[in-house]
């Protein structure tokens, strides 16, 4: 069967010699080199995918995708606002809400915390609240009864349980014949919830929307509305293009009724502008933990350098014959581009195939290893994520695999650039 000069020439230099067994051992440590790299890279790059899509359906499941909310003033008629905001195809659901800054306090501990005000039968469509319950219901929060829903550290600091009153302090303030005070209100503790983030866990509480407007003096009006929409990821441009629509049927609406004063200007934010630091903070880390591990590949690819140039030393007789029965700089170039080629490829491959394998398995064998010798790598008392959650990706995984495979190119071209620059009289003076 007919195969090009270079490619067979290649291939069977590759293959082990009875004179270059030396060389032929650096080679399999170059690939297997290659390979462990491109393994460690794609497990690492999978367990932190794992655990960003871990923490973010954990803020998401307590935050919004967006929000609608207005300026000045709440929204007083927002069942109709929720309505419309629905018949949207890309919004999945929404919820009317109230939020203060407040300072609770009980037994002489103080605490600040975010206090949102919620309609529980609504809440369900935007949020995992629910589910994120460990004693108690938000059913129990029911307009009128000044109850209460704290995170499990939020009452472990200020020593509460279910049961037990907590005075909430708003920054509003009242005047008094004894001067202007803070609004006090006492609520009573009616559950705890468990999101796994110290933010929401320790700094949050829930109540019912109307009893947070009343302590806001909103009277019946919601202060927004949240969202949640079919992708999290079109957050940006779905929400903006909501609060546009809703714009301008307000600007329309005031225009045909002739009445004056500013239309309704609803102002929107989503969660990549609430929580832009953190997500930023979290894809640099990858970036930086990538271009580390990236490396180790490169140290490894690049070894392949040093393996063809004790093949081109040591085999300057035969590339000097090969000169001589006609065969061009750029042929005697290629063999040995296909020789190096061949490592990488092999590497690539293998790496790959037992990166993305492991990367599938990495939470059941860690398991194991676990009940084996009897350690947690990540103490349940300490992280709230205890497993190692693995996320492979094929972009990744595509990445990793074309660099790693770029790279064992390049370190052919210098090897088998002095191959091709051999001169074969020089070569052949001494055989």
């Amino acid at each position: 069967m007919f195969r090009p000069l270079p490619l067979f020439v290649g291939l069977r230099y590759t293959r082990a010699k009875r004179r270059n067994h030396f060389i032929s051992f650096i080679s399999l440590i170059s690939m297997l080199g290659i390979t462990l790299g491109i393994v460690a890279l794609i497990v690492v790059l999978s367990v932190m995918n794992g655990f960003h899509k871990e923490i973010q359906e954990r803020i998401l499941g307590m935050a919004s995708h967006a929000t609608l909310s207005v300026p000045d003033g709440g929204i007083t008629d927002w069942e109709a606002l929720v309505a419309r905001v629905q018949a949207y195809p890309d919004v999945v659901g929404a919820a009317p809400y109230v939020e203060l800054e407040s300072m609770l306090m009980h037994a002489g501990r103080t605490n600040a915390a975010l206090l949102r005000g919620i309609v529980p039968d609504r809440e369900d469509a935007v949020s995992d609240l629910r589910r994120d319950m460990v004693i108690g219901s938000v059913d129990d929060l029911v307009p009128g009864g000044f109850n209460i829903v704290l995170g499990v550290e939020l009452a472990a600091v200020l020593g509460v349980g279910v049961g037990d009153k907590v005075t909430v302090v708003t920054p509003q303030l009242n005047a008094t014949p004894v001067g202007v005070m803070p609004r006090l209100k006492a609520f009573s503790v009616v559950g705890l919830f468990e999101v796994g983030m110290s933010d929401y866990d320790r700094g949050a509480g829930f109540m019912h929307m109307a009893d947070a407007a009343l302590l806001m003096r909103l009277g019946e009006a919601a202060e927004g509305v949240r969202l949640k929409l079919a992708d999290m990821f079109d957050a940006p441009l779905v929400s903006r293009e909501v609060a546009y629509a809703l714009n301008a049927q307000a600007t329309a609406g005031q225009t045909e009724s002739g009445e004056p004063g500013a239309a309704v200007a609803y102002r929107v934010t989503d969660w990549t502008q609430v929580h832009r630091n953190f997500f930023a903070a979290l894809r640099t880390e990858k970036r930086m933990m990538t271009i580390i591990l990236f490396l180790i590949v490169a140290v490894a690819a690049f070894n392949i350098v040093s393996t063809l140039v004790m093949v081109v030393t040591d085999k300057r007789a035969d590339i000097a014959v090969l000169r001589t029965l006609g065969a061009s700089p750029g042929r005697v170039m290629a063999i040995f581009m296909v020789q190096g080629t061949t490592i990488g490829v092999a590497g690539t491959l293998l790496g790959v195939v037992g990166g993305v394998l492991l990367g599938w398995n990495v939470e059941p064998i860690v398991a194991s290893i676990e009940r084996a010798f009897g350690v947690h790598f990540l103490d349940p008392s300490i992280y709230y994520i205890s497993a190692l959650p693995s996320d492979v990706r094929a972009g990744d995984v595509l990445r990793v695999g074309g660099g790693a495979f770029l790279m064992s190119v390049l370190a052919t071209l210098y090897p088998a650039w002095r191959a091709a620059r051999t001169d074969p009289a020089e070569a052949l003076r001494y055989e």
